[in-house]
């Protein structure tokens, strides 16, 4: 008997939340000065230079899966505690 209103409130709420996404552009608001640029940079970064990630950020990754057990190289940093 409790299902449905569970459902209807649920359903509801779902509704209402994927009705707060705006799917306008963004306008900069007038009167008030873009982002300055950068320090070293040679001109302001656009908002589509600003919005894409950095190679440092998202470095590549390398996902070349081991097939066999290896024995691992010494290491000269694995030292034992003083």
């Amino acid at each position: 008997m409790l299902r449905a209103p569970k459902l209807l409130l649920a359903a509801s709420v779902v509704l209402a939340l994927s009705a707060c996404g705006s799917r306008q552009k963004l306008v900069p608001v007038e009167g008030v000065a873009p982002a300055p640029k950068a320090y070293g940079a040679p001109t302001v970064a656009a908002p589509d230079q600003l919005l894409e990630p950095s190679t440092q950020s998202r470095p590549e990754r390398n996902v070349e899966l081991r097939r066999k057990s290896e024995a691992r190289a010494d290491d000269p940093f694995d030292l034992p505690p003083e």
